[in-house]
């Protein structure tokens, strides 16, 4: 799934710089259900406070697999929600996406989260497809 870029904002990036601000309104809009998840897992920090909050349910259908796997797979548009939400971002399988604060006390968890062993840890058959 692409981003659906404005014709103002393909005209922002031809002349040079892009505001970063209409670029995350472009991920928004563009990328709902990856934006929603991102923003939910956000709230659910700040709430419940902790290392981390994670998603451990699979979207609801390829479409929204995609606009996950689209906003993460990015450096540009994972770096821009990054900044935006203030967070850190991690990423496991086709569906698990988790926020961490900016804080260093949790990058002993971060680097946990991230590590070969959890991502050996977090396979099963039925995410052979993702």
């Amino acid at each position: 799934m692409s981003l659906d870029v404005s014709p103002a904002l393909l005209e922002q990036a031809e002349r040079g710089e892009v505001d970063e601000a209409e670029f995350v309104d472009c991920v928004r809009t563009s990328l709902p259900y990856a934006w929603e998840m991102i923003s939910s897992l956000v709230a659910q920090l700040k709430v419940d406070g902790g290392a981390f909050a994670d998603n451990q349910t699979p979207p609801p259908d390829e479409q929204a697999r995609g606009q996950l796997l689209r906003a993460l797979a990015s450096d540009a548009i994972r770096g821009a929600l990054q900044r935006h939400f203030g967070v850190r971002l991690a990423f496991q399988n086709c569906h698990r996406v988790a926020v961490f604060p900016l804080d260093s006390s949790v990058d002993e968890t971060l680097g946990r989260f991230t590590s070969v062993r959890s991502q050996v840890l977090n396979q099963s058959p039925e995410f052979r497809d993702c």
